[in-house]
């Protein structure tokens, strides 16, 4: 039976196929705290029904239960485009992983095929890596948003506290990319 690799050749193989081992690594722990971040978009969401649920029925003077509604309102768009987002960094990041395997397997094909195919795993591995940089992308913005909706709660209870405790409201924490005031 003919040898069809060299021992070296058959180790230097193995090893190249390897590789993109570590960015599908990368790639899988990405597409599972993605999925953590649905996991709670869809909790949230649940939670605002809730809340909207167990709101008092529409009158214009109750200045609570209004502000109540514009927050529950302006959440689930927040949490409506973060799902969009979060979708296409899922469908990014598997993406990724699927052409990370390919160019795995690739390597191998090549070094069958004596490297007629030597141009197929820089091209997939290429592909992968730029399926993760979108991804990344996508999670930044997602990201963005995320703290745009927590902050955006976080000032309505500050007005509500406010309002209930009859206190003046305390002056608002600058925000990321904000001038810091003036030192005394």
């Amino acid at each position: 039976m003919p040898v069809l690799f060299e021992p070296a050749t058959a180790a230097d193989i193995l090893g190249g196929m390897i590789t993109p081992a570590v960015l599908i690594s990368a790639c899988g722990t990405l597409t599972l705290s993605t999925s953590n971040r649905l996991g709670r978009i869809v909790d949230r969401v649940r939670d605002l029904l809730k809340q909207a649920e167990g709101l008092p029925p529409w009158n214009p003077a109750d200045e609570d239960a209004q502000e109540k509604r514009a927050l529950i309102a302006d959440q689930i768009a927040q949490q409506s485009a973060r799902i969009r987002w979060l979708q296409a960094a899922v469908i990014s990041l598997y993406s990724a992983i699927a052409l990370l395997v390919g160019a795995s397997l690739a390597i191998g094909l090549s070094a069958v095929a004596r490297g007629a195919l030597a141009w197929a795993p820089v091209a997939l591995g290429l592909l992968g890596a730029c399926a993760m940089l979108v991804a990344g992308a996508l999670l930044i913005r997602d990201a963005r948003l995320a703290t745009r909706s927590t902050l955006a709660e976080m000032e309505y209870i500050r007005r509500m506290v406010a309002r209930r405790t009859g206190e003046p409201l305390p002056p608002a924490a600058p925000t990321a990319g904000a001038a810091a005031p003036p030192a005394a």
